[in-house]
């Protein structure tokens, strides 16, 4: 496959995944692709994983042990070679590791796993973050998939977000530099309920840190859905940029430095730790639903 693409089926769908970055590139399904194409007038990604951090970092470095270490937006997973553990027609595991060059932007020894399962009308990414550390290891981990927005036709104020549960309607500003804020901004979410439109990213990505759900719904009113859901990702965020024709939907352990933030990383909030030899697992799922999906504003 070009550009070191493999392809997975099942039924009638298939996905697409990278070596490089382990990025899922491709989703076709229901008749339709489902996922953002990479146009550089946008957005060049498709669905990215973060790691080690999520989000910039103040000044693009991190601080361990006393020294500083180049560390930038949403650290270095995209750029890193992963070999195929295992492979059959319909899911592939694939294996990443530090060397000399992670290790001088993030001093700590790890492996990332990051396995894609595909099925008739859902796709899962399970990532397994590993600490070969002879100490403890802080990390953010983070999935930032890009969907078709529209993916079902219409026009994107047809569309909304229903999360899980409600959530509360402000989130954090963001800083220059992309740090978090303690100020908080409204945003016309209504319970679970959040109407898109074109200008609702014009200032910066909506970011819920300390969200309620485990999963929302991207729908179209009266029609199909992108349901997504995640495990070991306390923080969601949505993101575009206004007036283009994608929506991130994603989940996160860990966000960008606050504000007021010049501490070591094992001090940044939002953060995981894992033990020497301890493994976590961050996953996704999303799945395609075609059914019409009833939609209720006051929900």
């Amino acid at each position: 496959m070009s550009d070191e693409w493999l392809k997975l089926q099942s039924g009638g769908a298939t996905a697409g995944i990278a070596l490089r970055g382990a990025e899922w590139r491709r989703w076709h399904v229901g008749g339709a692709d489902r996922l953002w194409a990479p146009d550089p007038a946008w957005w060049t990604d498709v669905a990215p994983l973060l790691f080690p951090v999520v989000g910039w970092t103040r000044g693009g470095v991190i601080r361990v042990a006393g020294s500083t270490y180049p560390l930038g937006l949403h650290g270095f997973a995209r750029t890193l070679r992963f070999a195929v553990a295992a492979r059959d027609q319909a899911s592939v595991r694939l294996v990443a590791q530090d060397d000399d060059q992670t290790r001088q932007a993030y001093p700590f020894a790890f492996g990332l796993a990051v396995t894609l399962s595909l099925d008739t009308w859902s796709v899962s990414l399970r990532a397994e973050v590993t600490n070969r550390s002879a100490g403890p290891m802080p990390y953010g981990f983070g999935f930032h998939p890009g969907f078709c927005w529209p993916f079902d036709g219409g026009r994107q104020h047809d569309y909304s977000v229903l999360f899980d549960v409600a959530e509360e309607p402000a989130v954090p500003e963001i800083a220059p530099g992309g740090l978090f804020s303690v100020r908080r901004r409204r945003v016309p979410l209504s319970g679970r309920t959040l109407p898109l439109s074109a200008g609702l990213f014009a200032r910066e990505a909506l970011c819920f840190i300390d969200a309620h759900s485990r999963g929302l719904r991207f729908v179209r009113r009266g029609g199909s859905a992108i349901r997504v859901a995640f495990e070991g990702c306390p923080a969601m965020a949505l993101w575009s940029r206004a007036g283009a024709p994608f929506l991130c939907v994603e989940g996160w352990q860990g966000y960008g430095d606050p504000e007021d933030f010049v501490g070591d990383l094992a001090e940044k909030p939002g953060l995981a730790h894992l033990s020497p030899g301890q493994t976590a697992h961050h996953v996704m799922r999303v799945t395609f639903e075609p059914a019409p999906v009833t939609f209720d504003a006051n929900a």
